[in-house]
């Protein structure tokens, strides 16, 4: 589904983001990136979904490039970013209709999808209601709302866990283990090590842009904790 090979991206030509990274993630991966701030997440993930460029390297998504056919690997993924970039002059349900719009979403699927997703979120009293008048973690579930209505063959996203309840976290991921049951993909960052362990079958650590551990979640962590592994592997790599 994702195939990222030998990806390098450098800032300014002095700053190397991302260095010679290779991942593979298949359907049905609910894949972790974890890694200390600055370690490359953020820039991997912006580089999979065609919003940033990089210098060398492919990104292939359900077997098109990113690089060469942006728009088909775009109509196959969803992208929330850590910090969602909404349109505050719009209510929810207007972006979401824009969003549905966008991926040619038939009026009863997108109907059938927001009310399921925003009952869950409980989020339906909000929706008409200006995204400008709302809190974070409001703006939040109406940005995962938007990522899971046209079900989406890779789901990325960057700390998603990062300003939601608790009571939300664990419908997102519910959600997220009910689309990988279906045959996508998940390709995540986050710093919460214990909701990967439990969450994900696979795990990649980054440090200084550089992959230095990735593979099956039991393999890799073994008898330890990931938390364990996570602080040795970053102080001594």
């Amino acid at each position: 589904m994702l195939i990222i090979e030998h990806l390098f991206k450098s800032y300014g030509g002095n700053v190397q983001a991302v260095d010679d990274l290779s991942i593979s993630v298949q359907p049905g991966d609910i894949y972790g990136f974890i890694g200390h701030n600055g370690a490359g997440k953020t820039t991997t993930l912006r580089a999979i979904a065609g919003i940033l460029s990089f210098d060398s390297g492919s990104i292939r998504i359900n077997g098109k490039s990113i690089a060469e056919d942006p728009i088909a690997c775009k109509r196959q993924m969803a992208y929330i970013p850590d910090n969602p970039d909404l349109y505050d002059h719009l209510t929810g349900i207007q972006y979401l209709n824009f969003v549905a719009d966008i991926y040619g979403m038939s009026e009863t699927e997108r109907d059938e999808n927001i009310k399921k997703f925003a009952d869950a979120f409980e989020m339906t009293p909000r929706l008409n209601d200006l995204i400008g008048s709302c809190s974070h973690g409001m703006k939040q579930k109406i940005a995962i709302i938007s990522a899971l209505i046209h079900t989406p063959k890779l789901l990325l996203l960057d700390e998603p866990f990062v300003g939601l309840d608790p009571k939300a976290a664990h419908t997102l991921k519910t959600f997220m283990k009910e689309l990988c049951d279906n045959g996508s993909a998940i390709f995540f960052s986050t710093h919460v090590l214990e909701v990967a362990e439990k969450l994900c079958n696979k795990i990649a650590i980054i440090k200084n842009g550089r992959l230095i551990a990735s593979g099956d979640m039991d393999k890799v962590k073994g008898d330890t904790s990931l938390e364990t592994l996570f602080l040795e592997l970053t102080d001594n790599a």
